[in-house]
């Protein structure tokens, strides 16, 4: 017998990597146009994530705004942006542009988006406890200006992943390489956090002054309006100029969003990221006063948020894996324990004079820094990857591409929710007691202790980073068991779509009308697709493989169209 020969290769470097980060293909021709895409997320994600950590503290700590004061600028914030943001998403659908629907309004909000995110941080010697209605007008203008920009720049480009990338399959790989850049944006929070901290000699952001905070702004809004400008030159997205829209009017707009609730995967998904968004920010939002308060251990604070990301980030590769192999809900399922955990693990640590020189409090405070995040990772993966199949669903209601309009929504939970739990965190902690700023300054300053709060204080802390966090993080992932809809369905349905577009009617089988009731909760002859229904005998085409050519054929179209610029 002749000895076999080995007939493999050995992958190469660049085949590895695109195994790690789960992408199919090649690096020129599929990765560059998921990097072109992600590359807005380190702006919106990065620029999030300093607000969440250092915002409460800037104003009620430097700028010395009672917590109620504080809790005005946030809401009014909250309530701008809940009401710009529906008209903004009809607007990117409304758009002609040779451009496309969404991207133009990326390189638009960039100036508006870089100068109002350094503003932020500089109060221009406002001091809060003198003069503190100057104050709450000054920032709230700012920080309206600044959610203004946001949504430009969010709406839009959530919008455009369903049509860049229209396979089930190729929407999780774009969302992985877009997680890796959520970490990346939150990446130079932590290092220019600890590096400007640290030159200008103090660990306690809430005690130090403005000028630190305000450089960290300013270089971010360099950074993070390059990353938008960059998206906006790179990506590619079909030209809208023969778009047809209708007359707007405030009755349009009312049916628009109507439209949106009737779908009934909507309205699953809707009120599960709604509980887990809610959980995530009230746990943030208060986290800072449960580290300084409780722990102890304020000088941890930028290394706590440090391996915080690294641990979130550690957890992609896991989220991947499973998803890809049995679906976009179970990482939810086998990862979100881990956060339950990390929130049950703050019960445990008791303020006491010696929290900030024991090794064991150190170590309790760390592995909250560890669980948590792990366990956020997975419902929070399984969220953004089930967002952009939503506007498929809603196509098959109205016939028509509406991204905009759904991904409103998107922005609406992530930053009013935002928003809303910082104000209402802060009149909870303002309710039950807890002194801020000056007061708490001084005496540390005088005495060389550490200011030891009320137990209605910390009462209220244990409450916004615990209880409430817990709990509404049980109520999500009870409602995303009921989200139905899997990759099959989802085929099934935009390629029923698909069909009624190049025929102008469908025919489907009663086990496939079953599942389009059952995913959009309405009864077929209802829906746009079920209008017409047999008025020519129009199946689904399926080649040999199982695969619906319409789709097969779509899919092409577009990949075309993302790697124009590699090519």
């Amino acid at each position: 017998m002749g000895t076999e020969t080995n007939t493999q290769t050995k992958p190469t470097l660049e085949q590895r990597i695109l195994k790690v980060i789960g992408v199919k293909g090649t690096f020129k021709k599929d990765v560059v146009p998921m990097i072109n895409y992600s590359s807005a997320n380190v702006t919106t994600s990065g620029s999030g994530y300093v607000i969440s950590l250092y915002f409460t503290l800037f104003l009620t700590g430097v700028v010395d705004l009672k917590p109620e004061h504080a809790a005005i600028v946030t809401f009014i914030a909250g309530i701008w942006d809940a009401v710009i943001d529906p008209f903004i998403g009809i607007l990117t659908d409304r758009t002609r542009s040779k451009y496309g629907r969404h991207r133009r309004y990326i390189l638009w909000a960039m100036p508006l988006y870089a100068v109002s995110y350094a503003l932020l941080w500089n109060s221009y010697g406002l001091n809060g406890r003198e003069r503190p209605m100057q104050a709450v007008v000054y920032f709230t203008i700012v920080y309206v200006l600044y959610k203004t920009a946001y949504s430009f720049v969010d709406v839009p480009h959530v919008a455009m992943l369903p049509e860049l990338a229209p396979d089930y399959d190729l929407r999780t790989q774009y969302n992985s390489v877009g997680y890796i850049f959520n970490s990346i944006g939150m990446f130079p929070s932590f290092v220019l956090a600890m590096a400007v901290l640290a030159i200008f000699g103090f660990s306690d952001p809430e005690k130090g002054s403005e000028f630190p905070m305000l450089l960290v702004g300013i270089i971010l809004a360099v950074v993070y309006a390059f990353c938008l400008f960059y998206t906006f030159k790179n990506v590619r997205e079909k030209p809208s100029l023969d778009l047809k829209v209708e007359k707007f009017d405030f009755k349009y707009f009312l049916q628009e969003y109507a439209l949106v609730v009737k779908n009934k995967a909507f309205r699953q998904y809707f009120f599960m990221s709604l509980s887990y968004n809610i959980a995530v920010n009230f746990y943030r939002s208060s986290l800072v006063f449960y580290i300084r308060y409780i722990a102890r251990l304020i000088r941890l604070y930028v290394l706590f948020t440090t391996i915080e990301g690294a641990a979130e980030t550690s957890a992609f590769p896991f989220n991947y894996a499973i998803t890809m192999k049995h679906g976009k809900k179970k990482c939810a399922y086998f990862v979100t324990p881990f956060m339950l955990l990390g929130f049950a693990v703050c019960l445990f640590m008791n303020p006491t004079d010696e929290n900030s020189n024991s090794a064991i409090w150190v170590i309790i405070l760390m592995l909250t820094a560890v669980l948590y995040p792990f366990g956020k990772s997975g419902i929070g993966y399984t969220s953004t990857n089930i967002f952009p199949d939503i506007s498929d669903i809603d196509e098959a209601i109205t016939g028509r591409r509406r991204e905009g309009v759904i991904g409103t929504f998107n922005t609406l939970i992530k930053t009013c929710v935002s928003t809303s739990v910082q104000s209402l965190v802060l009149v909870i902690l303002g309710v039950f007691g807890l002194e801020t700023g000056s007061a708490v300054t001084e005496y540390e300053k005088t005495t060389g202790l550490l200011y030891a709060q009320s137990d209605s204080a910390l009462l209220g802390v244990r409450l916004c980073v615990v209880i409430v966090p817990i709990a509404f993080t049980l109520l999500s992932l009870f409602l995303l068991r009921k989200f139905k809809m899997n990759k099959e369905d989802h085929r099934l349905i935009c390629a029923a779509v698909a069909t009624k577009h190049k025929y102008g009617s469908v025919t489907l089988t009663e086990e496939q009308i079953k599942v389009v009731e059952a995913i959009t909760g309405q009864k077929y002859q209802n829906t746009w697709l079920g209008k017409d229904n047999g008025a020519e005998y129009h199946p689904l085409e399926i080649n040999e493989d199982g695969d619906y050519v319409l789709l097969l054929e779509i899919e092409e179209e577009m990949k075309k169209i993302r790697t124009a610029k590699a090519n």
